[in-house]
């Protein structure tokens, strides 16, 4: 986590109050609203941009930021930092890469409410968390103190020692959960259910959070291998929690459907312009995978979009501006498992699951289900001459780090999934496995620049805090920005910061932040244009029980402050914890639809 010393409070001295905290100097202004770049100086007090222009005033400290660039701190509109936040509280690395809020809770998924009757459902949403968002089971063990029952009492347990403003949204699953035990997994809430599940949603709503976050996707999986508790949820209660989130100031939907993955179909449309209409609230989604070779992908996925504003609700869909690295393994749950009809077969122990995979007419089966039209986007996962060999493991796949299996193959006579699946066995299936992406080429960045400029899509999907080992996704910040400035250039520097920063903060209603302006809160991130990027991922084993995960170095970051306290210098965390938990209606305003 790169800290440099422990925690400390963002608070200072009330002596000299009237002075200055910081003033940055001849920086390059972004302020956020797609408006020109400009050279002013920035000065902070109390958390706040005190003034923008040629400051004079003094100041505790001042720094020159000539040639640097100085944007608002950006927000994440899709993160699972949920848990990680209590072991790191610095939600690594997207600080590092200038993320100063954080909106989490999302798919559906939080570690509250919890039933205190039955404390085994704390042990259960370890489980479920740990399959369906691959976070750590023993990091989630270990790492948090699990104290608290109310979805008030998890934001209090993180008020005050977080270093990144962070919002919640309240799972479908944990309210299904606390009200029907068991029976949340295959079941349907009686109509007492029902009530007692908007009572315990307004609950949490009048506690603060953001909203209603829900999944119906088919790949999401409870720790039994079961669809997890929303899932079994109809339209009729769906549409009852979507009304109730509507009856709250500066609240928002979240939702995945099977869909999402793909393109939706009809009954999907339906359910999510029914949903954002009766709330009066927007619902956004994750996420829209732009890819040339599936031209019909992106327009069909946007009906939902242009019939939800018709009906006075608002879709908007989250899409990422980078093409993020996955660490695939056929041995460990990624990806692959979600192929359909793949993840039974490698759910099998290690000795029959290489009996199974080296067996022609299975790998055969598999790779019929892996192009079908039913795999979704998993279709481009399905090309695996074009995997590149990570870490290996045995004597046998010395000196294969690095090739591509293709070539491999074509030296060996073999197929290219037989061919993987050899070298694989040989390690016990725990090679590290790097599929390069279909969808790199001209047309496809083409589509994604057009895309980006439709009102209701919008940057993000990171998934930051989750997947921990097989993905990393907070890098998407800077690694944008360094293709905007030096790479395809495919947007102006002012319209991506806005994408970053405006846009989202925008979308959630976020009271007086998103943008560089007098009175905003002081959540900013300095550069250097020359230089932002994200570094290669790498596995580190920083987690609770030494468990491992993907980690990228910022590059070209100076500095990052969060409500006016310097939170990262250099790409080293500072130790001070000055973010917010933010609070819907305190600090969020309703972006209404209608």
């Amino acid at each position: 986590m790169r800290c440099t010393g422990r925690p400390v409070s963002g608070k200072r001295s009330e002596e000299g109050a009237a002075m200055l905290d910081h003033v940055i100097k001849g920086a390059t202004v972004v302020d956020g609203t797609g408006a020109p770049g400009y050279t002013a100086d920035v000065a902070i007090r109390d958390g706040r941009i005190a003034a923008i222009g040629t400051v004079t005033e003094a100041s505790r400290t001042s720094e020159d930021a000539s040639g640097l660039v100085l944007a608002p701190g950006f927000v994440d509109p899709h993160t699972h930092y949920d848990a990680q936040l209590f072991w790191d509280p610095y939600a690594t690395p997207s600080l590092n890469h200038g993320v100063t809020t954080v909106a989490g809770g999302n798919c559906g998924f939080t570690l509250a409410p919890l039933n205190p009757a039955r404390p085994e459902d704390a042990d259960y949403t370890r489980r479920m968390m740990s399959k369906v968002e691959g976070m750590s089971l023993v990091a989630l063990e270990e790492g948090a103190p699990w104290n608290w029952h109310s979805f008030g009492d998890y934001l209090d347990a993180l008020e005050g020692r977080i270093a990144v403003n962070a919002g919640f949204m309240v799972g479908h699953c944990a309210l299904r959960r606390y009200v029907m035990g068991a029976d949340a997994v295959g079941g349907r809430p009686t109509g007492e259910q029902l009530e007692q599940m908007l009572a315990l949603f307004h609950e949490a709503m009048e506690a603060g959070a953001w909203g209603l976050s829900t999944t119906q996707s088919s790949t999401h999986s409870d720790g039994d291998g079961k669809p997890v508790a929303s899932r079994h949820a109809k339209p009729a209660e769906l549409l009852a929690l979507s009304r109730a989130v509507g009856e709250h100031e500066g609240t928002q939907i979240e939702a995945i459907v099977a869909g999402c993955l793909d393109q939706f179909s009809d009954d999907e449309i339906d359910l999510f312009v029914e949903m954002s209409a009766a709330a009066g609230r927007p619902l956004n989604w994750n996420v829209l995978t732009v890819d040339a070779a599936v031209p019909e992908r992106v327009p069909r996925q946007l009906v939902a979009s242009e019939r939800a504003r018709k009906a006075g609700g608002r879709v908007v869909a989250l899409t990422m501006p980078i093409l993020t690295p996955m660490n695939m393994s056929l041995g460990t749950f990624c990806a692959l498992n979600l192929i359909p009809g793949w993840g039974p077969i490698l759910a099998l122990p290690v000795p029959e699951r290489i009996a199974r995979l080296r067996d022609s007419s299975v790998r055969a089966e598999m790779l019929a289900r892996a192009n079908s039209k039913e795999a979704g986007v998993f279709r481009r996962l399905a090309n695996f001459g074009r995997y590149v060999i990570g870490d290996t493991y045995s004597p046998a796949n010395d000196g294969l780090t690095g090739q591509v299996v293709k070539d491999i193959a074509a030296r060996r006579h073999q197929e290219p999934f037989e061919c993987l699946v050899e070298i694989c066995a040989h390690d016990d299936l725990r090679t590290v496995l790097w599929p390069m992406p279909t969808d790199n080429d001209t047309d496809s960045w083409t589509l994604r620049a057009e895309t980006w400029q439709h009102p209701d899509v919008m940057l993000g999907g990171s998934d930051a805090g989750a997947h921990l080992d097989r993905m990393c996704g907070a890098p998407y910040t800077t690694r944008f920005l360094g293709d905007c400035l030096r790479g395809r250039k495919l947007t102006t520097l002012e319209a991506a910061v806005k994408m970053l920063t405006d846009d989202p903060a925008r979308l959630f209603g976020l009271r007086e932040r998103g943008r560089i302006a007098e009175g905003f809160h002081a959540d900013l991130v300095l550069f250097d244009p020359e230089r932002i990027d994200a570094g290669k991922a790498t596995l580190v084993h920083d987690l609770p029980g030494d468990s491992p995960r993907l980690d990228s170095r910022a590059i070209g970051v100076t500095a990052v402050w969060v409500n006016g306290v310097e939170s990262i210098r250099g790409d080293v965390v500072t130790g001070a914890v000055p973010g917010k938990v933010l609070r819907s209606g305190r600090d969020t305003q309703t972006v209404s639809t209608r």
